[in-house]
């Protein structure tokens, strides 16, 4: 089985490909990553030279070198990581947002249709679905919940959704869909929350907080989210999309006293400051559909994910210093 992971140098990506080497050893893995800011080839450097792996630094836009890419490694499989993923950056920045998100995927649609693939799985976003009201705990989103897209980066994943399956009625590529939950582990880009308030916090530097902190957030760690995708692609029904959410609502606010108190840091760190613009303000899923048809269900309990993820930026910082002084 050849399977193409595109963003596989990204945060999700890399550990999705870590868990596909180590549970299919006769796989191969072809990872295409632009290598923007996000993207890290020193979290690969473990698997480089591994025999079933293969990199390629391109950008999924790029129609002529996918097209190259597919013709020589002939995937069964297409796995779409690649993004631009932070809501701050879509919001002073939306066209990067729009052609990366949409245009590639649309360029990866179109390669799956002229050579032929067995499996496009499409990792979306729970913020697709905008978001629910703090008064009203009762709420999840399901699948069946409508688009409500509250910035650039969440209306350019729904766009890219609709676009796959569109590709799926029209032409009957045969793909299916994911939508998670917050992400939080290993080599997560520091610029996102937790990473962030770990980093800033071991440096004795402001913890900023937007708002009141109240905004509440799902937590899934990587690896049960790898999980899930592992077996959507070998399982999931083609033309479906699958919620994959953690169970682990918590208010922001609470995650970062609680990354205080696990490196014995003062609460005085935490600076308030002014909200974003159109910050949703609950995300929850409910994962009924996927545990139900495929038997997944998150294995990793916040309190314990959340300890494993600060131990990992303790012992890997050499990984983190190189991101922020820019060295990378």
């Amino acid at each position: 089985m050849n399977i193409v992971i595109t963003g596989g140098a990204g945060f999700i990506g890399s550990n999705f490909i870590f868990h596909m080497l180590v549970a299919y050893p006769t796989y191969r893995i072809i990872c295409i990553d632009k290598l923007t800011y996000a993207g890290n080839i020193s979290t690969l450097v473990s698997i480089i030279k591994h025999p079933n792996f293969k990199f390629y630094k391109t950008d999924i836009c790029d129609k002529k070198t996918i097209y190259r890419i597919f013709e020589n490694e002939k995937p069964d499989m297409v796995v779409n990581f690649a993004a631009e993923s932070h809501v701050d950056r879509s919001i002073k920045n939306p066209e990067i947002f729009i052609h990366t998100n949409i245009f590639g995927t649309q360029i990866l649609m179109e390669a799956c249709r002229k050579y032929g693939i067995i499996r496009y799985h499409q990792v979306s976003t729970d913020e697709v679905y905008g978001d629910l009201p703090l008064d009203k705990p009762q709420l999840f989103f399901t699948e069946e919940t409508p688009i409500h897209a509250s910035s650039p980066y969440s209306a350019s994943k729904a766009s890219a959704d609709m676009i796959v399956l569109a590709y799926y009625r029209t032409y009957g590529i045969p793909v299916t869909i994911s939508r998670c939950s917050n992400n939080y582990g290993p080599y997560q880009f520091p610029e996102k929350l937790i990473p962030l308030m770990i980093v800033n916090a071991l440096n004795d530097k402001p913890l900023p907080v937007y708002g009141k902190g109240i905004n509440i957030r799902d937590w899934l760690y990587v690896e049960d989210h790898c999980k899930a995708i592992d077996l959507i692609i070998h399982k999931g029904r083609i033309g479906e999309i699958y919620n994959i959410g953690g169970h682990n609502e918590m208010r922001n606010v609470d995650i970062v006293k609680l990354i205080c108190n696990e490196l014995g840091k003062s609460e005085n760190l935490i600076e308030y400051v002014i909200d974003r613009k159109g910050h949703d303000m609950r995300y929850a899923i409910d994962p009924q559909k996927i545990h139900n048809e495929l038997g997944w269900l998150p294995e990793t309990k916040f309190q314990d994910g959340i300890r494993k993820t600060i131990n990992w930026y303790l012992e890997n910082r050499n990984w983190w210093d190189s991101i922020i002084s820019g060295e990378y």
